[in-house]
């Protein structure tokens, strides 16, 4: 068999298997989309649930989600992002160096609900913060922190080294060379990170049954006063996420249409993250142009 057509059944195979894993993806979302569509509607996803008969709406929890969302972002990522510059840029070549980079790989292969649990025994009960937004926030960062932090180290050393010397020779600093060069270069790694990292925030559930809570108080949009008990930014109250709202319709029952509501949950939730990777996509492509001068 000469190398041509061992080439072109490699390609073939790997088209294949390219095809097949799109399918199982398209098959798999079509079906949710499907059957949870017909039962979703305005009311159901801007009004509470009591606010309407036979199972509800998931105003609430879908606000406590993207909050969630924020949250632990605005806490992970600029941690990450220092620590991943500094892994990738200035840390020296010892065996400090990679026993933090190998303890940052054991960490983010560490099961959501471990880390849910160690947060609800440390966080929820020594440090009696209770079942809280907060305490679910650091939940997520704690698990989502080493996941951004190696992704944004891999996308720094992948840039050519040479672009750091060129920096140099120009009479930069490292920083100024890192800020102005090579940081907007990693500008799409760096955002897809993000994105895969948020979509794993979105729909977690485990850690969140332990810490954010199982139940959430009726909540005033119009009171913007952090500290009381009904508004929507305040951080110590527990709340009920999207994710862990469609474990309780499959698990509980909670209503006769469980299933309905349920599906249709699970279609919102899936279009929130597919809306939330679109923008995230474009928002990256726009500040790349912006920081590299590409037109």
């Amino acid at each position: 068999m000469n190398a041509k057509r061992i080439d072109k059944i490699a390609r073939y195979a790997i088209q294949t298997m390219v095809a097949i894993v799109a399918l199982i993806l398209l098959a798999l979302l079509s079906y949710i989309l499907i059957n949870g569509l017909p039962n979703a509607s305005i009311d159901f996803i801007f009004k509470p649930s009591e606010a309407i008969k036979a199972g509800g709406g998931i105003r609430d929890q879908l606000f406590n989600s993207i909050y969630l969302l924020v949250l632990s972002m605005v806490i992970s990522l600029p941690l990450a992002l220092g620590a991943g510059i500094y892994l990738a840029e200035f840390a020296p070549n010892n065996w400090l160096t990679r026993l933090v980079k190998t303890l940052i790989e054991i960490l983010s292969s560490l099961p959501s609900i471990v880390v849910g649990l160690f947060i609800y025994l440390l966080v929820v009960i020594k440090w009696q913060v209770g079942f809280s937004i907060l305490s679910g926030a650091i939940a997520l960062t704690v698990f989502n922190l080493p996941l951004l932090t190696s992704s944004i180290q891999n996308a720094f050393e992948a840039v050519d080294h040479k672009q750091l010397e060129a920096g140099l020779a120009l009479g930069m600093s490292p920083w100024k060379t890192i800020k102005g060069v090579i940081l907007p270069i990693t500008v799409p790694s760096v955002v897809m990170a993000i994105i895969l990292a948020s979509g794993r925030i979105f729909g977690e559930a485990a850690a969140l049954i332990y810490t954010s809570g199982q139940s959430a108080p009726r909540l005033d949009y119009g009171n913007l006063n952090p500290f009381s008990p009904t508004s929507p930014l305040n951080v110590m109250r527990p709340a009920e996420t999207l994710a862990v709202h469609i474990w309780k319709l499959n698990t509980e029952g909670l209503t006769a249409d469980s299933d309905a509501v349920s599906a249709a949950a699970s279609a919102v939730l899936i279009i929130v993250v597919l809306l939330f990777n679109l923008m995230a996509h474009y928002l990256g492509n726009k500040l790349e142009r912006k920081l590299t001068g590409k037109k």
